[in-house]
């Protein structure tokens, strides 16, 4: 007869048996290339994938890599370091398989950017401080662009600006704008146009139990888009990064809503069997601890 913990265990999921040839982490760079052609032979969500479709977890690695370093968890940061070269790596197979490019032309083509950039370091040409340095690597990258016009590029005014977030990428846009004359003088005609934005959302918002169809929704998305644009112009007048004052709001609902949890199981409870009006009593709370 079987005792009680022989039972349970037996009911217990049981974790898989590693197949023969299963690879082991060596640290090496090649033996991670041959693990990435396997899960691209091998694991069905692997081999869907395309260059585009990774697009969204290239952008998410990058954050939680970011927000890992503002934690500072060593182990945390070590993973996330390793969810960004995944994509490169990921990348790079793509391409390879279709014969573009592989990891080492990545590599060559980084290495000749980096020593093309330090001629300061490389070269007799010293500079002084980091300010010279930015203005020397500014003057490079003005060589590289036209260079890239030679090949058929067209330049435009805002081609400099980055790719990055949303909010990074509109503030960016809206300065190098400002700088051609595109601008109101202070931050009352940014408020104005916000302003605006948000009585032309308000305007098409559904009523209460109407249901948007396709077209309102891209209709919403249009203006949601238009005010969040307009709060970022706001910023930028005001002289705030639209992007750090948005990633602030974010941690601190972060911490008030973990202390929200918190109290509640002190109480037996989660939020999902407490009422709403409990939670805000308890985000109250947590203002004022703030």
């Amino acid at each position: 007869m079987q005792s009680n913990s022989e039972i349970q265990s037996s009911q217990q999921p049981q974790p898989p048996q590693p197949v023969a040839g299963t690879p082991t982490a060596t640290g090496e760079l090649d033996d991670l290339l041959a693990l990435m052609a396997r899960l691209r032979a091998d694991c069905p969500w692997d081999k869907k994938q395309t260059n585009h479709s990774l697009i969204p977890y290239a952008i998410e690695e990058a954050y939680e890599l970011a927000e890992a370093v503002q934690e500072g968890d060593i182990e945390d940061i070590k993973g996330e370091l390793g969810d960004v070269l995944l994509q490169v790596i990921f990348h790079c197979q793509l391409y390879a398989e279709q014969h573009q490019f592989d990891l080492s032309d990545v590599i060559y083509t980084l290495q000749s950017k980096l020593i093309r950039r330090h001629p300061h370091v490389f070269e007799a040409d010293k500079l002084p401080d980091d300010e010279a340095v930015k203005q020397r690597w500014d003057e490079i990258k003005a060589l590289e662009n036209a260079e890239r016009e030679r090949r058929g590029k067209p330049k435009r005014s805002l081609d400099s600006v980055k790719a990055g977030s949303a909010l990074m990428q509109a503030q960016s846009l809206q300065q190098a704008a400002s700088k051609l004359g595109f601008d109101w003088d202070g931050v009352d005609g940014a408020i104005a146009k916000l302003e605006e934005e948000i009585a032309e959302l308000k305007q098409i918002i559904p009523k209460a139990g109407e249901k948007a169809d396709a077209a309102q929704k891209a209709a919403l998305e249009k203006e949601l888009g238009d005010c969040v644009f307009g709060l970022v112009n706001v910023a930028r007048k005001l002289k705030l990064d639209a992007e750090a004052a948005t990633l602030t709001c974010t941690h601190k609902f972060r911490s008030r809503f973990a202390y929200i949890e918190q109290e509640l199981a002190k109480q037996g409870q989660t939020p999902e069997t407490s009422s709403l009006q409990q939670m805000d009593a308890l985000w109250e709370q947590a203002k004022q601890h703030e």
